[in-house]
């Protein structure tokens, strides 16, 4: 008889590298691959209840979808030791500047071919008033960069350097083109992580080129995407937009309005399309807001004039974050 011992079994480990006692879902869910084909195994009654997507999509788990969808982006975010952002809204529609030239022509030379064309003529008045707001894709750009590019060059902040490197705020966005795209692009030039908040649409959203990949997540609660753009958020940047940028700008103001969230900064870039869309003094003189509630905004034009407002805050928000990690 061999005194020899069997190969001890090796014990299964969690992401701690401590030993587990149970196998882990995952090992599981590989189990139930090597079952037999049978009727038995072939039911969808015999999938995992965490594999099983037909079952998840059941109305009855619309409570733990919503949850799933504000886990998932606030764990991957901690992964990451992003505390603090500032949130970028604005127009898809706004183009670069370089692709202003070719949009403007087309629009030019079909207004020529079709001069009766009330559409094509409204179309071209359209792009020309686009291709004139494309000034504050470039502002969105630099605003990207300089909230990205801030060193850790002060002694007490030496300890406030993140996963991510030394940049201490991240741009967050709803990572679609136009002025989105603008802000992600400016962190990206620094080679800083940012974050896109994408959501399902049928058109105009799809993840720009400049989110990071690992941060670049997608949702189908419009409830727990404006959860995250204010998680973290130390400010808030509104550039001119269509409904979707009204809508997230007046719930930031009707939530600092009603004491839901701290007070924090609201900068609206382009005072002249702001006065024109949206007649904030009438509100005012109707009394249905009070003088002191158009405080809570500031008007902006150009990146560098919002860093004034911007610095100090997230200066603050470093030095926060310092004395928690020591």
């Amino acid at each position: 008889m061999s005194d020899k011992q069997p190969p001890a079994k090796a014990i299964p480990v969690d992401e701690t590298g401590r030993a587990r006692m149970f196998p882990s879902a995952e090992e599981d869910r590989r189990r139930v691959g090597l079952d037999a084909d049978t009727p038995q195994t072939r039911s969808s009654a015999y999938k995992l209840g965490f594999a099983d997507l037909d079952f998840i999509m059941r109305d009855e788990l619309r409570g733990e979808r919503l949850q799933l969808e504000f886990l998932k982006p606030d764990i991957l975010q901690r992964d990451r030791g992003i505390t603090s952002t500032v949130v970028v809204f604005g127009s898809t529609r706004i183009p670069a500047p370089d692709h202003c030239a070719a949009m403007l022509e087309r629009a030019e030379l079909q207004a020529t071919q079709f001069p009766d064309d009330d559409r094509v003529q409204q179309r071209l008045r359209v792009v020309r008033s686009l291709v004139a707001k494309s000034r504050f894709y470039e502002e969105a750009r630099r605003l990207g960069r300089l909230i990205s590019g801030q060193p850790c060059d002060q002694e007490e902040l030496v300890q406030c350097t993140l996963p991510h490197g030394p940049y201490r705020t991240v741009i967050v966005t709803g990572g679609g083109p136009g002025i989105m795209e603008a802000a992600n692009r400016g962190a990206a030039d620094l080679g800083a992580e940012n974050v896109g908040l994408n959501i399902v649409l049928p058109f105009e959203q799809h993840p720009n080129e400049y989110i990071t990949p690992y941060l670049c997540f997608n949702f189908h609660y419009f409830s727990m995407r404006k959860l995250h753009f204010l998680m973290r958020a130390v400010a808030l940047c509104v550039f001119p937009g269509g409904f979707g940028t009204l809508d997230e700008m007046f719930e930031v103001l009707t939530l600092i309005q009603t004491q839901k969230v701290a007070p924090l900064p609201v900068l609206l870039f382009g005072k002249e399309f702001w006065d024109k869309v949206v007649n904030f003094q009438a509100l005012v003189d109707e009394g249905t807001i009070a003088p002191a509630d158009l405080d809570i905004f500031k008007f902006v034009e150009t990146a560098d004039e919002a860093w004034v407002y911007l610095e100090p805050v997230l200066k603050a928000a470093a030095l926060r974050g310092a004395t928690r990690r020591r």
